[in-house]
Formats: C-alpha cells, structure tokens, sequence
C-alpha cells in the first residue's frame, strides 16, 4: 500500500502533444509532502485547460499537506 494519495481529478490529463505522457499530482499521507510526477518523459505539454487543472490539484495538495503537517507534534520529524 502506498503513503501517497494522488489526486483522482488528474487521470484525464495527457500530453498536448499526443505522446501519451501523464502528470501526477501526490500527497504523502504521514509527512505531508507534495510529489509532482511526469510518467513516461522527463517533460509535458499542457493546453491551458490541463495546465489549470495541474495548478489547481498542486493548491489542493498543498492544503493537505499544511493540514497533515498542523496535526503533528513540533519535535517530530519528516526524514525517513
């Protein structure tokens, strides 16, 4: 079972310019960290519309992350 949770709103997203690359927006669910994943490339191509849905899925993370980070102690830590 993975930490991460991805964000389900991204699985339509594909590379403008039709290679079948893939965006994955993740949250890792015990220390709140944010994964930004390109598959299959080391690039994408967004049309503007895929691009705000990229956008908006990293804010989503990035509230997630500030509410798994707020619920733990200030002594712990996020090395592994």
């Amino acid at each position: 079972m993975s930490a991460f949770a991805s964000d389900l709103d991204l699985d339509s997203i594909r590379d403008a310019a039709g290679y079948d690359t893939e965006v994955d927006v993740a949250v890792h669910l015990h220390d709140g960290t944010v994964r930004l994943s390109i598959l299959w490339t080391q690039e994408i191509l967004l049309n503007a519309d895929d691009a705000d849905q990229v956008a908006q899925a990293l804010q989503r993370a990035a509230e997630q992350s500030r509410r798994i980070t707020a619920t733990r102690g200030p002594d712990r830590s996020t090395s592994t």
